[in-house]
Parts: C-alpha cells; structure tokens; sequence
C-alpha cells in the first residue's frame, strides 16, 4: 500500500504493523509538530528535551550538507528516523529512498518533508526489502552499531555491510557515522551513548551484545573485509550528531581549535578533566584521530 502525504510517498509494503524501535510518547508531540509546521527554532528555544533537540535540529544536516553529492543521484537512507538527514539529502541529490522501521517516524518524516517530490519512504525492515534499483550513496547514519540487534549472524557488521555493498552502483559510495569506542568524552566521565554505562565502551562492552561501536582501526579492518577498499575519515566536532566543524586526516585540528565541546544532551556525566587541554596535547601528539568522538566514513 502506498499512501501519498504531501508530495512525498509513503510505502507500506512491507510494514509488519508493530514499530520496532521508538523514542516513546514523544513522537507523538513531534508528530503535531511537523503536522502543524511550528517553527522549529522557536520550539527548541524553550523546550529543552533531547529528542527534541535531536530531531529537530537543523544542526543534524551539517554531518552531510558539505559534501559535493551529484545533483542527479540516487541515494538510499537506511534508518532515517524522523527526517532530519532526508531534509538535506532531498536538497543536495535526485531522489531519496529512505528505509525506516517505525511508521510513525516516517509519519513524521513524510509531514516534514511533504513538499519534496523526490523522498519515497519505505516503512519495514530492510532486509526484507526488495529494492527496484542500485544507489549512487547510501546513508548508514547512526545505525551501523545496531547491527547485532537485527542478525543472528556471528558476524553482524560484516553481513551487513556486504549487502548494502551489493545495493551500491559501480563506483558509489557508502557513508557511514558511528561514535568512536575510544572517543575522548569517554575517558572524561560521559556515559557509552547507547548503553548509559561509564567506560563501557572502552572495557570491550562486557555486558553488552545487541549494540557494538568501533576505534578507527576496528571499523577500518571491517570495511576493508567486506571489499570497501577505499576509505576517508572524517572527523565531526563535538560528534556526528550535531556537528559544527568537521575535520579530516588532510585538515585536522590544530592547537586551540577545538573549543566548547559541548555535547550529552541526552544523559547525565561526570568530568574528570578539561577534555579541551587533552584535546590540545593529544593533537601535538598527532593522536587525535584515535580519540576524536566519533566519525564520519566514506568508502567504496
């Protein structure tokens, strides 16, 4: 079933009739929200929430917006969510296919992005999908971590990874954001982004398998095991989910750059030390890259 909200169009096919991942009640606010067309800015000046602030954000696009994207593309977006990123990508490329497992985020999606006649979003596990066509750039924003959640395969990133592989067009290429497991916030007291546990990350996620991040060698090592050969890192500031500067291995951070790093929006933390001193000395070091809090990877 295809239902049709605004210009953009809403696949049902292979919707299962239960939303498997949620934000709670919230979306339901967020949903009014887009329905209505509020002023965003004015909402997140007196509504301090995370989700709000997460998915409304114009500041979700920065991960993406800079990049010279072929303005007659075909891009595929895996775990949109609410349509922060699909905003973007409808401006930048030619046609967005966007695949989500909650309806009522593509709810949200849809209302938000209603006037572009180039989104069409899928609501169903992607698996299961039977796509029409191959990608020019597919989108793994945030979603690459949760790969165990959705295989029983002893090697969940692999299996992944190689079937989007299999959707990219020759020469197409595959961007990928996800925290880094030794990003620097770690060390100084914040809590592991998806478990809310201090050092999680760092101690090898002992207690944890349904969710899995990766240091720069570990995601490197992946991609390149999957026949992703090719691969630039980026580093967004403070993180990929609402970035404001974006360095890379040909322009990195000097001395002093790295300033207000403000960042968990979502949960409590302690501060053991001045991550923006470490930052300096990590930087005249040259370690940055091992510590930077998360990345932005585009491979082919």
């Amino acid at each position: 079933m295809i239902e049709e909200i605004g210009k953009v169009k809403l696949n049902l096919n292979y919707y299962s009739g239960q939303d498997l991942y949620s934000d709670g009640d919230i979306e339901n606010e967020l949903l009014e929200i887009v329905k209505n067309n509020q002023d965003y800015n004015e909402i997140l000046e007196n509504d301090s929430r995370w989700p709000i602030l997460y998915h409304l954000s114009k500041d979700r696009g920065n991960i993406i917006e800079w990049y010279p994207f072929d303005k007659n593309s075909k891009v595929l977006e895996i775990g949109a969510g609410c349509g922060a990123i699909t905003s973007t990508l409808a401006k930048l490329t030619g046609h967005v296919t966007c695949v989500e497992l909650s309806k009522r985020r593509s709810l949200i999606n849809s209302y938000r992005n209603q006037d572009c006649d180039n989104v069409e979003i899928i609501v169903g596990d992607f698996n299961q999908i039977e796509f029409e066509h191959k990608f020019d750039y597919i989108t793994l924003i945030g979603v690459l971590e949760y790969a165990p959640s959705f295989s029983e395969s002893n090697k969940p990133f692999h299996e992944l990874l190689t079937y989007v592989k299999s959707l990219l067009k020759p020469n197409g290429k595959l961007f990928i954001a996800i925290e880094n497991r030794f990003g620097l916030k770690y060390w100084a007291g914040a809590r592991e982004d998806h478990t809310g546990k201090f050092f999680d990350s760092l101690e090898g996620y002992y207690d944890s398998n349904r969710v899995r991040t990766f240091s720069k060698n570990e995601l490197l090592n992946i991609l390149k095991d999957v026949g992703l050969e090719k691969s630039k890192f980026y580093y967004p500031i403070p993180d990929y989910k609402l970035p404001y500067q974006i360095f890379s291995d040909t322009r990195l951070p000097q001395i002093g750059e790295l300033r207000n790093l403000i960042h968990n929006f979502d949960q409590d933390r302690v501060q053991l030390f001045n991550e923006e001193k470490i930052f300096d000395t990590l930087i005249e070091n040259e370690k940055f890259g091992f510590f930077a809090n998360s990345f932005l990877v585009i491979s082919e």
